[in-house]
């Protein structure tokens, strides 16, 4: 059974360890360990009833266990007591700058480690140049006290991945440390990667309960092809398979009473635009000139629930917990921007809660159906996708007819609706899961490491 105890360190050289008779009347201990750590150690029966366990200074310098006074987890196996866990959070994008240490998102990353004594957890951020691969250590940064500090531990017991985009995530530097990270060291590794909106779609329509959310999309292939879609539609999407942020997203148009063609797009300079051509290839010839057809998706447009002539789409966020169950630990509705093809806030999106925007029974009928659908797609792509997966943010859409849309799942979700008042705790929700179920994941690492290996 995981239990939290409080650490306690006393200036003593000697290698021992105080516990609570409830963890030494069972178990033989003879080590102890924190992250990839581990030490044997003298261990005794503590003086005091009570939930804490006593550790020496020299044990501490020995495990590079930093003093932070939290409530720890414990887990034995193997005559090996393991307090953490202690969790290792890969990014990149590091400053030389000690109180924004990670530029611009130095503030999220601040609220992530800041929830830390809720979850039992020693977090830490790091990049490949703090890692030092000859003493099986790294000078990570905490945040503790409301201040950043750079401390020497082991290598951690979990990674959660936070690299912030598919540049980095391709850097032959940084794939090579997250090999070796989790092949010569066996640490797992969760959220490993972004999603490629085809391969998402792909997954999915293997699932027979997940597919009946998914709009028809295909790669682009032909206009004949997308004439087809848009004879059966009325209007469908173009977007690129790797995109992100509503970059790139046209939306097309089919007049059949006048046979003209319409074209809904930001331009470069952020400028939403609606432009109408007589013909597909004259639109093609003009708007994507110089483009490359063969990285785009052609979907399904799908007549969206509004507000005010404005399309309504749905921000879901799911994660796992510390025991490996799926929650939704936000929701908001978003409104698009006046000529917008996407609800952007870029594009001149609002975010609101279901509360503002619909009447109590359709409120709870659309919560409803969101979770649901959330929690159906989360646990169909944690089973389908290669990795460990703890963390989705899902644009979900419903039609006219109250039916459930599938439009994007994100393995590294943005966190533009917790700029709503109103969200604020849903965004604290998703950082201490975030870090919960690295708990999850270290336990059974320790207690059944040839499953996790499998995952």
């Amino acid at each position: 059974m995981r239990k939290r105890y409080t650490i306690e360190i006393v200036p003593n050289s000697q290698l021992v360890v105080y516990c609570p008779q409830e963890l030494l009347k069972t178990h033989g201990i003879n080590k102890i360990a924190f992250g990839s750590k581990a030490i044997e150690a003298d261990f005794r029966i503590h003086p005091k009833e009570n939930n804490s366990i006593v550790i020496s200074k020299g044990i501490q310098d020995l495990l590079h266990f930093p003093d932070f006074s939290i409530k720890l987890h414990v887990f034995v196996e193997h005559q090996v007591l393991t307090i953490g866990p202690l969790v290792g959070i890969f990014t990149a994008g590091f400053t030389p700058f000690p109180h924004r240490p990670i530029g611009d998102r130095t503030n999220f990353f601040s609220k992530l480690l800041s929830v830390k004594t809720n979850v039992g957890a020693v977090p830490f951020v790091f990049g490949e140049q703090h890692i030092g691969w000859d003493t099986g250590t790294v000078n990570g940064y905490f945040y503790h006290d409301n201040q950043w500090q750079r401390v020497e531990v082991p290598f951690p017991h979990v990674i959660y991945d936070r690299l912030p985009n598919r540049k980095s995530e391709r850097n032959p530097k940084l794939i090579k440390v997250k090999e070796t990270l989790q092949k010569d060291y066996l640490i797992p590794w969760y959220n490993p990667g972004f999603f490629s909106k085809l391969d998402i779609y792909e997954r999915l329509q293997q699932d027979k309960s997940a597919a009946v959310y998914l709009p028809e999309t295909h790669p682009f292939t032909s206009f004949s092809m997308m004439e087809e879609m848009l004879s059966k539609y009325g209007h469908i999407y173009l977007k690129p398979i790797n995109g992100s942020l509503g970059l790139g997203v046209h939306q097309i148009l089919y007049d059949k009473m006048q046979d003209e063609y319409y074209c809904r797009y930001q331009d470069q300079k952020g400028v939403n635009r609606l432009r109408k051509f007589s013909s597909l290839e004259g639109l093609f010839q003009t708007v994507f000139a110089n483009r490359n057809l063969e990285k785009m998706l052609v979907q399904q447009g799908i007549n969206l629930l509004r507000q005010d002539q404005r399309p309504i789409d749905f921000r879901i966020h799911t994660n796992k917990d510390d025991e490996g169950e799926w929650h939704v630990t936000a929701l908001a509705a978003k409104l698009a921007g006046r000529g917008s093809v996407t609800t952007h806030a870029r594009s001149g999106g609002e975010v609101k809660t279901l509360t503002e925007l619909f009447q109590q029974d359709e409120e709870q009928l659309y919560t409803k159906k969101l979770v649901h659908a959330a929690l159906l797609l989360s646990n169909s792509l944690s089973n389908n996708m290669e990795g460990i997966i703890a963390e989705i943010g899902f644009d979900l859409g419903i039609d006219k007819h109250g039916d459930v849309w599938l439009f994007e799942a994100n393995s590294k979700p943005g966190r533009s609706i917790f700029s709503h008042p109103e969200l604020k705790d849903f965004d604290k929700l998703t950082c201490k899961l975030s870090l919960a179920f690295a708990v999850f994941l270290t336990e059974q690492t320790i207690l059944h490491p040839e499953d996790v290996i499998k995952w």
